[in-house]
Order: C-alpha cells, then structure tokens, then sequence
C-alpha cells in the first residue's frame, strides 16, 4: 500500500508541476512588470526542481509519471487566451495565476489527504509544491 500511494501521490506531483511550468510559459511573455515576471520565473525555477526530484524517484519505481489531464488543460489555455484577448492586463494575468495557484494547491491537499499512506519523501514533495504555489498567489496579490 505504501508504494502504491506513493507512486500515485508523485504522479499527481508530477502532473501538478507539468501543469504549473506550462501556465508560466503561456503568460510569461505577456507580463509587463519586470517584478512580476521575476516572482514567475522563480516558481518556474522552484517547479523545475522539482520535477527534477519527482522525475528521479518515478523511475526508481519504475514509473514514467503522469501528464496533466488533457481537458483541464485545454480548459486552462483556452480560459487563458480568452481573458487575455479581451485585458491583456497584468491584472488579469495575476487573476488567472491566482485561480491557477488556488486550483492546485486544492488538488495537491487533497491527494495529501487521499494518499495517506505514500512515504514521508513524497508527502514532502507535495507539501513543497503546495507552498510554492501558495507563495506565487501570495507574491502577485498587489497586481490584481
């Protein structure tokens, strides 16, 4: 049971930080405040770690991971790209990033709490992710 909850917690790790990496790219570019964007680029920098570690203990279990869901990433994107087209505003992407941010940080607490048994190594990974997320959305507040 142990291994098996701490395969399917770092696959949602995995999936999470795949997700988050993904939605920096589609806004980074967009972003007019050099503050703003360094705030992004560090949480890229803190989820590429991570995923470096994720990546390393999968293939100890011999697990290729786990993409994010194809549907709540195209949601995502075209969410995304819809908000901007109509305020392609440094607020709306700290909106965005914020309802990003909220939505895992939501998911990742509640694989915790489903995954109960996973090691202490990947409970921590989660709990990692969960805070650089938490941090981002704290971070870009004054831009909403």
């Amino acid at each position: 049971m142990i291994e098996q909850d701490t395969i399917r917690l770092l696959r949602e790790c995995d999936a999470g930080v795949k997700m988050g990496i993904d939605s920096i790219n589609d806004v980074y570019e967009k972003v007019e405040a050099d503050i703003f964007k360094a705030y992004l680029e560090n949480c890229k920098i803190g989820h590429i770690r991570l995923d470096k570690e994720i990546q390393s203990l999968l293939e100890c279990y011999d697990d290729e991971g786990k993409d994010p869901n194809p549907v709540t990433k195209g949601m995502s994107w075209m969410k995304t790209n819809a908000k901007l087209l109509m305020d392609c505003s440094d607020a709306t992407i700290a909106d965005l990033m914020t309802d990003g941010c909220n939505m895992g940080v939501k998911s990742l607490s509640r694989y915790l709490n489903q995954y109960k048994a996973a090691d202490e190594q990947s409970k921590d990974i989660a709990k990692r992710l969960i805070s650089l997320e938490e941090r981002l959305a704290v971070d870009i507040r004054s831009y909403l």
